[in-house]
């Protein structure tokens, strides 16, 4: 009886040791809807503790996660309008990041903004998600996201590795097209919506690049103490082969969201290098990102 107990223990110990696959955190402004509207939305503070157990309560995977191995990711939410009672015109920004092998140092792996997360919120209303129903935008823009995310994140350990979760944001995306009002689920309009994200992601075009993300995040950064020179050359490899995307793509969401993520590490990287690595960074960079040239010109000066 004591070898079972102990058993029993060790048992709970062991299963306590896991746990689910995000650590998000969840911010809300809602400065911009009081001041326009003078309305006390006083149920609005319960909506991010709803947004947080969402998130990081739920299982989103098979895969045994240890508490140290969450994937730290943030949502910051801002309420713009609410016409409605309880339904919030926003906009969303959504970070992920990955820790480096053997340093202090997260890496960003996903920068997302969202100018359409409009959903409707009361307390009232469950806060349900079905896998194969959709109920409502709330729900379906969570499960949305936490796929992505995991796509990207697992896309940086194993080469193509997040597809599992691509294909469950496709059906999230499929479905919300289907119930939803929100124009962003569709393939009309801004082509930086949601529906050209999931679409990159599938898009065999851009395959290229996720097999490039696996490279430089878990053959570069994390081997960059070790060998500093290799990983400027898979930077520069990397930078090469979004060019040769941008060509076929232009004004893809993915790749523009990878340099929302990783200018300032890019430059950093780079600026280490020598001249004629930094000429040629500064070349695709100016190319690829041009918003950010006089940043990267610093390169070469």
């Amino acid at each position: 009886m004591k070898i079972v107990y102990a058993l029993l223990i060790l048992s709970c110990l062991v299963s306590s040791a896991w746990a689910q696959e995000l650590n998000c955190q969840v911010n809300i402004n809602s400065d911009q809807l009081f001041a326009q509207q003078k309305t006390d939305f006083s149920y609005v503070n319960q909506l991010k503790g709803i947004i947080t157990e969402f998130m990081n309560n739920r299982r989103w995977s098979n895969d045994q996660f240890a508490v140290n191995e969450r994937i730290n990711c943030s949502i910051n939410i801002n309420l713009v309008k609410s016409l409605t009672q309880g339904a919030f015109e926003a906009t969303a920004q959504i970070i992920a990041t990955r820790p480096v092998y053997g340093t202090n140092y997260e890496t960003t792996i996903f920068s997302y903004v969202d100018r359409a997360f409009n959903f409707v919120y009361l307390p009232t209303t469950p806060v349900y998600f079905r896998e194969n129903q959709y109920s409502d935008d709330l729900t379906s823009l969570l499960a949305f996201y936490a796929n992505v995310i995991l796509a990207v994140d697992y896309d940086t350990f194993s080469k193509e590795g997040g597809t599992p979760f691509i294909q469950r944001a496709y059906t999230i995306t499929n479905l919300a097209q289907q119930g939803s009002p929100n124009g962003a689920w569709q393939a009309g309009g801004d082509r930086r919506n949601r529906y050209w994200l999931i679409e990159n992601l599938q898009n065999q075009q851009l395959i290229p690049f996720r097999d490039g993300m696996y490279t430089y995040h878990r053959q570069g950064l994390d081997m960059f103490a070790a060998n500093p020179v290799q990983v400027r050359k898979q930077t520069l490899d990397l930078l090469t082969t979004i060019r040769t995307i941008g060509l076929q793509l232009p004004n893809s969401v993915l790749l523009n969201s990878f340099f929302d993520a990783k200018s300032e590490e890019l430059y950093n990287i780079l600026f280490e290098g020598t001249s004629t690595e930094r000429q040629k960074a500064f070349d695709l960079l100016s190319y690829l990102d041009p918003a950010k040239t006089e940043k990267y010109r610093k390169l070469v000066q």
